[in-house]
C-alpha cells in the first residue's frame, strides 16, 4: 500500500516498509502550522505521514507506530471532541502510542492519561517543540508510551538549560518556534508562525493559560522564513500566532531601521515588504486596537490579502468590560472603517461570544446591531463555554443554555446572510485565487485524468471557489478566477466550497486579452 503525500517536496513512502505516524489536529491555525512542523520533523528521519482525520468508519491500522493528537482548549465541546478522538485513535490504532499534545494537554494532562495510562503519553503544549525531537527515538520506543515521557523529560531539561533570558525575566530565544517547516504536507498555503502566548488575562479565556506568556520571533528570522517560502514558489503566507497584536520581534541586522530594534506587527509587515519581492502576506488575525493609522498605511500594499480576522466578542461595551477586553465598540468600528478605507471591499470577519454571563437582552442587541452595521463577511459565533480556571468560571448571573443557543442561532442567521451578500457582490469579478486541495478531495478515491477537473482555490478576499480547467493546474500556485455564483446551500451547511468560479487566466498578464 502507497501513499502519496501532498506536496511535490515530499516523498512517496509503502507502509508495510515506512513506520508510520498518524497525525490528527484540532483548533486554531496555529495548531495546523505546529502539527505539520512535527510532521516534516518525522518525514526528514523517514517516517510515513498520515494526517487525514480518523473517523468511527476508517479501518484499523496496524502499521502505524504513533499517533500524536494536537489538542485546544478553547471550549468544553473542544475538550469532548479530544476525548472522543483519543479513544478512537486508542481503537484504529492498535499497536501505537498515543502522544497527546496541546492547550488541552497543557491544562488537564492528568485527566487525559486517566483515560488509558499504558498507551498514553502526554506533552503539554507549552513542550509541543519536543516533537521534532521525537524521531530521533528508535521504532520501538516510539510505540512505548512509557519510553517516550522518559525521552521528553530528559529532552525538556536540556531544552530549558538553553532558552534565553532578559534581566526582566522575558524569553529572547525561544525553542516553541523551532516547529517550522518550509514545505507543508497537506496546506497548499503555507503559514509560519511568527508569535506565540499571550499577556492579557480576559476573564473567559483559557489560552493564555495554556499558551503562557507572549513570545515572538526574532523579525530576521521571520524574514529568513518567508523568503524561504518565496524562493519555494510559495505565492502566499498566512501570518499566524496566539495574539499577533502583542508581537514584539527584535531586529538585530536592522539597517535602515537602525541596531537592534523591537517591531511590532506594523512595523514587521512594512520591514516584510520592503524585503521580500512577490509573495502575499494574509494575517490570521487581529485584535481591533491593532489598526492603527500607521497599520491601515502599511496594508494598502497590494500584497497584504484583503482578509481580515477581527477578535471581537461582544457589542456591548458592558460586557467588553467584564470580559476584560482592551477595546471598545467604537475601536471595532473604527478598525473596520481603516480596513476598508485602506482595501477595496475586504473580507472582515470576527469572534463573538453569545451568552457571556450578565449579558442582557440588550447587551445582546448592541452585538446584533454591531455586526449589522459592520456587515461582517463572516461570524464565527460560540456560546459561552464556561472555562476551569477563568474568572467567568464562577460568575453570577450564568446565561441559561437555552437563551445561548438561540442568540447564537440569530448571530449565525445574520453571519449566512452577510456572507451570502458578500459574495454576491463579486459576481461577474475576476480574482487571484490560491489553489489548494480540498478535504473532499484529499479523501476521494476518483482519480480522473482527462477531460475537465475539477479544482478548489482560495481567493485574495478569502472566499472558496470551485472552478474547471481542462489543462492542469499545480497546487499552492496563484490563478485568476472569475466569481460566477455563490452555493447558498452550502454556506447554510457551513460546507468548504461557497462559490463557483470560471477559470480565467494564470497570470496577470492575460487578463486584457
Amino acid at each position: 500500500m502507497q501513499r502519496q503525500e501532498g506536496s511535490a517536496a515530499f516523498h512517496t513512502y509503502a507502509y508495510d516498509k515506512m513506520p508510520s505516524i498518524h497525525f490528527e489536529t484540532l483548533g486554531c491555525r496555529l495548531n495546523q502550522d505546529e502539527t505539520e512542523g512535527a510532521a516534516a520533523a518525522f518525514l526528514k528521519h523517514g517516517f510515513s505521514c498520515d494526517m487525514e482525520s480518523v473517523v468511527s468508519s476508517s479501518e484499523e491500522k496496524k502499521e502505524t507506530i504513533l499517533c500524536v493528537i494536537n489538542t485546544c482548549t478553547v471550549t468544553s465541546k473542544a475538550e469532548a471532541k479530544a476525548r472522543r478522538l483519543i479513544r478512537l485513535c486508542l481503537s484504529k490504532f492498535p499497536e501505537a502510542a498515543v502522544l497527546v499534545t496541546g492547550c488541552y494537554a497543557e491544562l488537564d494532562g492528568k485527566i487525559i492519561k486517566s483515560i488509558c495510562p499504558e498507551r498514553i503519553a502526554v506533552l503539554k503544549g507549552t513542550e509541543k517543540y519536543l516533537l521534532s525531537e521525537l524521531p530521533l527515538l528508535k521504532k520501538e520506543e516510539l510505540c512505548c508510551a512509557e519510553k517516550i515521557e522518559s525521552f521528553i523529560k530528559e529532552k525538556k531539561s536540556l531544552a530549558f538549560k538553553n532558552m534565553h533570558f532578559q534581566k526582566s525575566g522575558e524569553v529572547t530565544q525561544s525553542p516553541l518556534f523551532s516547529l517550522y517547516t518550509p514545505v507543508f504536507k497537506i496546506h497548499s498555503r503555507p503559514s509560519l508562525k511568527i508569535q506565540d502566548g499571550c499577556n492579557n488575562n480576559c476573564s473567559f479565556c483559557r489560552i493564555h493559560l495554556a499558551r503562557g506568556k507572549s513570545v515572538s520571533l526574532d523579525a530576521d528570522r521571520v524574514l529568513e522564513r518567508v523568503l524561504q517560502l518565496e524562493q519555494n514558489g510559495a505565492d502566499e503566507v498566512v501570518l499566524t500566532g496566539v495574539n499577533l497584536t502583542q508581537y514584539n520581534g527584535v531586529l538585530k541586522n536592522a539597517g535602515s531601521f537602525g541596531k537592534d530594534k523591537v517591531l511590532d506587527l506594523t512595523k514587521l509587515l512594512r520591514f516584510l515588504l520592503e524585503n521580500t519581492s512577490k509573495i502575499s502576506i494574509r494575517i490570521s488575525s487581529l485584535y481591533p486596537q491593532s489598526v492603527t493609522e500607521e497599520f491601515a498605511e502599511v496594508i494598502k500594499n497590494p500584497r497584504i490579502r484583503p482578509f481580515f480576522h477581527l477578535s471581537v466578542q461582544s457589542g456591548s461595551n458592558a460586557v467588553l468590560k467584564n470580559m476584560r477586553r482592551p477595546y471598545t465598540r467604537e475601536t471595532v468600528l473604527s478598525a473596520v472603517e481603516r480596513l476598508r478605507r485602506s482595501k477595496n471591499a475586504p473580507f472582515i470577519s470576527c469572534d463573538i461570544i453569545a451568552g457571556f454571563p450578565g449579558e442582557t437582552d440588550d447587551d445582546f442587541l448592541q452585538t446584533l446591531s454591531l455586526s449589522r452595521e459592520v456587515s461582517f463577511s463572516w461570524i464565527h459565533v460560540f456560546p459561552f463555554s464556561a472555562r476551569p480556571g477563568t474568572d467567568a468560571f464562577s460568575m453570577k448571573n450564568q446565561v441559561p443554555s437555552s437563551v445561548k443557543s438561540l442568540r447564537a442561532k440569530e448571530l449565525i442567521d445574520e453571519a449566512v446572510k452577510s456572507k451570502i451578500a458578500y459574495i454576491n457582490s463579486f459576481a461577474g469579478k475576476v480574482l487571484p485565487a490560491v489553489t489548494e486541495q480540498s478535504r473532499a478531495e484529499r479523501l476521494s478515491s476518483d482519480k480522473k485524468n482527462s477531460g475537465l477537473k475539477k479544482y478548489h482555490a482560495v481567493t485574495s478576499n478569502y472566499i472558496h471557489v470551485e472552478f474547471e480547467s481542462e489543462e492542469p493546474v499545480e497546487q499552492g500556485k496563484t490563478v485568476f478566477v472569475k466569481i460566477e455564483s455563490c452555493i447558498e446551500e452550502n454556506i447554510l451547511k457551513q460546507e468548504e466550497t461557497e462559490a463557483k468560479a470560471l477559470f480565467y487566466s494564470v497570470s496577470e498578464s492575460s487578463l486584457g486579452s
